[in-house]
């Protein structure tokens, strides 16, 4: 490994996370021809037609060439980043293909460090996306849904050290009436991250139901705690892509999650992307 590379090695305890951060911004800066960006997304299962619909695509950069980032490890992801014009307001939307999950073993700062970099190359806002499992059986797949509050159960944080962040207004009661004026039919729900790869047992899911979950699946609650500590406002929104274990008898896939995001694709696009213009 390089010098340079030791130094973008977010595993080493003796890495400033928050300097990989800003190292990343620095390439996406050069690479975008951008001093800033003004939202990030964060792209999960059913969203990935958002980038499209935002606006023109002005830049693609892979994840691969910007320090901190790694390929895209789940199927149905890009290993890319995109800088997008929102419409034409003139600013522009940094939205990520894919994101670290924790289930990937490359640690807390591997899962946040997308949306440090985000916050280093300018964004005030962060929208975090993903696809779920529905604990309401009213939630049918392909249902969006936003996130009101969490339930963090991956025993971490990505704040180190005596740092005490507040997460009472976590996900932006602003930002949630925006998505709600664009849609009147949005419902709001609890979100409950598990540290999977496995999926949630269904004695796991009635747990969840029992402390107040509405909603499961294994990523967005660190990458939230992250944002707030680097004071992005954040918006968070849920695709219900399965019934969670035992509220349906169905087996659980990863192919029935593709398949139920790819046929709301459309829906969610749209949706984000007006919000996004709104925002």
């Amino acid at each position: 490994m390089t010098e340079s590379a030791a130094s973008h090695d977010l595993s080493d305890p003796s890495t400033d996370p928050f300097a990989v951060a800003e190292a990343a911004a620095a390439v996406i800066r050069e690479r975008t021809g951008v001093e800033r960006h003004d939202v990030a997304l964060v792209l999960g299962s059913g969203w990935g037609q958002t980038g499209d619909l935002i606006g023109e695509t002005l830049a693609t950069i892979e994840n691969t060439d910007v320090p901190g980032f790694g390929r895209a490890a789940v199927a149905g992801h890009s290993g890319q980043m995109r800088s997008v014009a929102i419409g034409d307001t003139g600013r522009r939307a940094l939205v990520y293909g894919t994101r670290t999950h924790f289930y990937e073993g490359r640690g807390v700062r591997a899962v946040v460090h997308g949306v440090r970099t985000a916050a280093a190359a300018g964004c005030t806002t962060i929208v975090i996306t993903n696809g779920c499992g529905g604990v309401r059986p009213e939630w049918a797949p392909g249902t969006p849904v936003l996130i009101r509050d969490h339930i963090n159960l991956t025993a971490h944080s990505p704040i180190e050290g005596a740092n005490f962040v507040d997460l009472t207004d976590l996900y932006s009661p602003r930002l949630r009436a925006v998505a709600q004026e664009v849609d009147p039919a949005l419902e709001e729900g609890v979100y409950v991250q598990f540290r999977g790869p496995h999926y949630e047992t269904p004695a796991e899911v009635r747990m969840a139901r029992t402390i107040g979950g509405d909603l499961v699946g294994m990523s967005t609650a660190l990458e939230a705690i992250a944002a707030r500590q680097s004071g992005l406002e954040v918006l968070g929104i849920s695709l219900v892509t399965n019934p969670a274990a035992g509220i349906s008898e169905t087996p659980l896939s990863h192919e029935e999650v593709l398949d139920a995001g790819q046929a709301a694709a459309a829906r969610c696009g749209r949706l984000l992307a007006a919000v996004v213009e709104r925002i």
